[in-house]
């Protein structure tokens, strides 16, 4: 729950004009809620926020990815330069 978070002393550090809050949850369905919520605590005091990418780690057999993380992997996908 929200009020179990130390959210308070975050978004106090964020009021000092950071350019960037990178959020690193947990890649499960309770860590994708607290990024959402706190990024829509955070949306007007910071400049950037952003989260860590989700997907499928090096070394990893495509076998046995599961469908979640295949879908973010998608989704974190990027050009190759």
């Amino acid at each position: 729950m929200p009020e179990d978070l130390n959210i308070h002393s975050l978004i106090k550090r964020a009021e000092s004009e950071l350019d960037e809050i990178i959020l690193a949850t947990n890649p499960t369905i309770e860590g994708e809620m607290t990024s959402l919520y706190l990024a829509k605590r955070l949306e007007k005091k910071v400049k950037k926020i952003t989260r860590l990418a989700h997907g499928l780690p090096m070394g990893a057999h495509m076998d046995y990815a599961d469908e979640l993380t295949l879908i973010k992997a998608m989704e974190g996908r990027r050009e190759i330069e």
